[in-house]
């Protein structure tokens, strides 16, 4: 057998293939239609192996159901309007608008190479104003009708990008694509109420057949559903008393200690009252290197501060220390919770880092 001539076969091929359309999907599909997706990249810079990985996955995907018969759509596009691709072109000097499109023709010219099965009849750009015109439509759609909403919340911010980033971006504390310490701000941003739909999501999970076991409970558990109970805690010196939401009212009873999120309002409120407001400042910038992901897990050691002051249980009137956490979310519940520790393993951890009653 002779050697694989690759250059001239390949090249050959890829050629034939863009000028008959193979991979165009039919305008009126008459077989079973399916609909391949990949998530769509950033024209930051050039492609990587681990765009190769996937490309490679899903056109294995699209390919064999081309070959069952079935008729594929199989678009591409890139993800082009984020401040990855404006700020890699301002660090070179160039346009933005020349960076990204150039990128995308390199793309494209690396994925034909490659043998991807895109159809190439069906692409585009978020950058676009024809694409984007109709994000604008739908968020307006939704603003109308009361579903999307600003308000100040934390986020994980990436100095050196200058853009937030989500928990998946964040690996030990630094940014995924440039290594820089992420820290935590509170920033003005928009939000829309998925919540307002988490009871029919969750309900509607089991209709969607084909979809394993282990997939639905990812599903679960990122929107979200618990059942509990509202609890109003009186806080020493303070005559607005606090709530807090627990899934476990029926631990009240073993609650031995009170605490809130660096974040909450309520921690700077005491701080204050109790003379421990630098300790606090400390304690918050050092939790801001911390994603929600690293502060919410059981193996990682846990962070507090005593703020000088005590609540009353309720059941029992026992009065219980307050302290600041980082294990405590300001986006769980309302940012506060009584801590059993006999009963919760993050409570027990941290009662045991710093002395208290179990």
């Amino acid at each position: 057998m002779g050697e694989y001539d690759f250059r001239s076969i390949e090249d050959r091929w890829q050629k034939t293939w863009l000028l008959d359309r193979a991979w165009a999907a039919p305008e009126r599909p008459r077989g079973t239609k399916r609909y391949v997706v990949t998530m769509y990249p950033y024209p930051s810079g050039d492609l990587h192996m681990g765009h190769v990985e996937i490309f490679t996955i899903h056109d294995t995907i699209a390919r064999f159901y081309r070959m069952q018969g079935d008729d594929v759509l199989n678009p591409m596009g890139w993800d082009a309007f984020g401040l990855p691709a404006e700020n890699a072109a301002i660090k070179r000097g160039i346009n933005p608008k020349q960076w990204t499109y150039d990128n995308i023709t390199k793309h494209r010219l690396s994925m034909e190479r490659l043998g991807c099965s895109f159809d190439w009849d069906r692409t585009f750009n978020t950058c676009d104003p024809g694409y984007y015109r109709w994000n604008q439509w739908f968020f307006l759609r939704f603003y109308d009708r009361g579903l999307a909403y600003r308000r100040n919340a934390p986020a994980n911010w990436c100095p050196n990008c200058k853009t937030v980033l989500a928990n998946e971006q964040v690996i030990a504390g630094h940014c995924e694509r440039c290594g820089t310490q992420v820290v935590r701000r509170y920033l003005t941003q928009w939000f829309f109420k998925i919540t307002d739909y988490a009871d029919r999501l969750l309900d509607d999970l089991d209709l969607n057949q084909g979809w394993n076991d282990r997939l639905k409970s990812l599903q679960r558990n990122w929107i979200g559903r618990s059942f509990g109970a509202e609890v109003v805690f009186d806080i020493e010196g303070r005559a607005e008393p606090v709530t807090v939401f627990t899934t476990r009212p029926d631990t009240l009873w073993g609650a031995t200690f009170f605490v809130v999120a660096p974040e909450h309002p309520l921690a700077e409120e005491l701080a204050a009252a109790s003379g421990v407001e630098d300790e606090l400042t400390l304690f918050r910038q050092e939790v801001a290197a911390l994603s929600d992901i690293d502060r919410a897990s059981t193996e990682r050691p846990k962070k507090g501060l005593f703020l000088g002051k005590h609540a009353t249980n309720p059941v029992n009137g026992e009065s219980i220390p307050i302290w600041v956490a980082d294990y405590v979310l300001m986006e769980y519940g309302t940012g506060a919770i009584m801590a059993v520790p006999a009963h919760d393993q993050r409570d027990l951890d941290f009662a045991r880092a710093y002395g208290l009653p179990v």
